[in-house]
């Protein structure tokens, strides 16, 4: 066992999916668990976080864990924790670090065995340490940061001030690699275990009430719904919310490849909430909130009244099956049975439980973490966009994975690739591409516009993970057909990532650019420029809100 101390960094879970995917079982905790277990543990890593050593309030750890005997690693704020307790210096750099940093090993040592001098990681830091503890050497630096990484191995104790845990630092896995192999950790661990331990969990959690799955035909909502329909079968239904805010077919798709599925057209209900709201947070919480209010009063239709014996409601089951149509091939679906609905026989009142396919980056980017120390990027509608009074109690089986996870637990499942490969699609739809206020009209532009984006992108086979078109608040002076024009500006952001925590923006040659930009112009009225994304993540994030 390997535990993961959480000072709140956007990467903490990371960390602990990284150890997994090595075969080690490693489980993320609050700064302040009890030595008592962490004497027990092959290894300890000291994950980043948005502290400041320099506040009275940033997190500390018991200066006893230096002295457990246990090997460790400190990441990012764990190099610089673990400096400050033992004696050395922290202070702000004189130029802070975001994004890919060369740096130059200068002894290799056990952690960077096997390693080239020179190597591309990944930074995100302001401080940095200025002064080595005590018994520490320095064995690594870039140009901005002298001490990149330190250690003392007389008392295996490792600290990097990159991120070894994100996919950007070329070698992270090999150095992660490294260090179990100075814990002597057994490497047993396997997704297989993951589902069976989910599937117990939401057997007890559930036990023989009924649940509801918020389906939107994506692949988390989809492999949530396989987890929980193992669990507990035909007690389990699937409902799709029409917001309006969907991709162009996109309703007209899902209600085809999603057979006898429970649809709610609400559009009208979300454009009126709506009405008005700039806000980034306001406007994903107001989404949220709505989405739950629907469930709850949807809910309420699935008890049956008291004056009707159970028996008196046929029995179904909903399924997923059919070709998708109407958008292009990017999300055709082959038949795929899940037995989501249940049958009214032996019904036992209301509905309780809500299924949702929210992931840990879901609950990052809301500044939900273990140590409850992530700073709040966005609140996702699944998580820090819901309202405070919920109506059900909620089961979120995928809450500690990542999307690429997702992907392989979809594969595990028995899934189709169509599905679990699918781009991933914000809850809150084109809410949040829609920049300002959404409006029918506003709406209706972007969805011509980002299904060009898709088409182009989709026949050019070029390799990138995700695309789509913003919308953004503010307009420009054009000239088309010898007239003035003063039209929208659409933006494409397009992404290459393995799991959605750091992200390059994707090189599109410039030939198919130059044909977005020309059908979008020349198809979609009211737009008269488009504009290319360059930004990665961080310091951007994939959503423009």
């Amino acid at each position: 066992m390997i535990y993961v101390l959480d000072f709140g960094s956007q990467y903490s879970h990371l960390i602990t999916r990284r150890i997994r995917e090595l075969g080690v079982l490693a489980e993320l905790v609050a700064p302040n668990i009890s030595l008592d277990k962490l004497k027990s543990a092959d290894g300890i890593i000291l994950s980043g976080g948005p502290q400041n050593l320099s506040d009275s309030d940033a997190l500390r750890v018991d200066k006893k864990i230096f002295n457990l005997g246990v090997p460790i690693l400190g990441i990012c704020y764990g190099m610089q924790l673990t400096a400050y307790e033992l004696g050395g210096r922290v202070k702000a750099g004189k130029k802070r670090e975001y994004g890919p940093t060369d740096i130059k090993i200068i002894k290799p040592g056990k952690l960077f065995a096997g390693l080239k001098p020179n190597q591309r990681t990944w930074m995100s830091h302001g401080d940095q340490v200025v002064r080595l503890p005590k018994g520490f050497t320095k064995i690594a630096g870039s140009v901005n940061c002298p001490i990149a990484a330190m250690s003392n191995q007389a008392k295996n104790i490792y600290c990097l001030q990159f991120h070894p845990e994100v996919i950007h630092t070329e070698n992270g896995k090999k150095i992660l690699e490294n260090f179990i192999k100075i814990t002597g950790a057994a490497r047993t661990w396997s997704m297989k275990d993951f589902i069976a331990k989910e599937i117990d969990k939401v057997k007890k959690q559930i036990g023989r009430d009924k649940a509801i799955c918020a389906l939107s035909g994506g692949v988390d909502s989809a492999v949530a719904a396989k987890i929980v329909s193992k669990a507990i079968g035909k007690n389990l239904i699937c409902i799709y919310v029409d917001t309006g805010l969907m991709r162009l077919g996109e309703t007209a798709q899902i209600k085809k490849s999603f057979k006898n599925l429970r649809v709610v057209n609400a559009e009208k209900e979300f454009l009126a909430k709506l009405k008005g709201v700039t806000d980034p947070e306001k406007k994903r919480k107001t989404i949220g909130e709505l989405f739950i209010r629907i469930f709850e009063r949807e809910a309420r239709k699935l008890s049956p009244p008291p004056s009707l014996p159970p028996r008196a409601y046929p029995k179904s089951e909903y399924a997923f099956g059919g070709p998708r149509q109407g958008g292009g091939k990017r999300n055709k679906f082959p038949s795929l049975t899940v037995p989501a609905v249940a049958s009214r026989e032996g019904w036992e009142g209301r509905v309780k439980f809500l299924v949702q396919g929210t992931l840990y980056t879901d609950a990052v980017s809301s500044g939900v973490s273990i140590g409850k120390t992530a700073a709040v990027i966005k609140s996702h509608h699944n998580v820090g966009g819901l309202p405070k009074k919920l109506g059900f109690k909620l089961i979120e089986p995928l809450r500690d994975l990542y999307k690429y996870e997702v992907r392989k637990l979809g594969r595990e499942l028995g899934l189709p690739k169509s599905i679990y490969n699918r781009q991933p699609f914000p809850g809150p739809g084109l809410g949040v591409r829609v920049i300002g206020e959404v409006t029918e009209e506003k709406l209706e532009l972007l969805k011509k516009a980002d299904a060009i984006v898709c088409e182009v992108i989709e026949k050019s086979k070029i390799a990138v993970d995700q695309y789509f078109a913003v919308l953004p608040d503010i307009r420009s002076v054009g000239v088309q057909g010898d007239f003035r024009t003063y039209g929208w500006p659409i933006i494409i952001r397009a992404l290459n990532t393995a799991d959605y925590l750091t992200v390059h923006w994707a090189k599109i040659p410039h030939p198919i650019l130059e044909k977005i930009s020309t059908r979008i112009t020349n198809e979609v009225r009211g737009i008269n420029r488009v504009v290319y994304d360059i930004t990665s993540k961080p310091p951007a994030t994939v959503e423009w809100e």
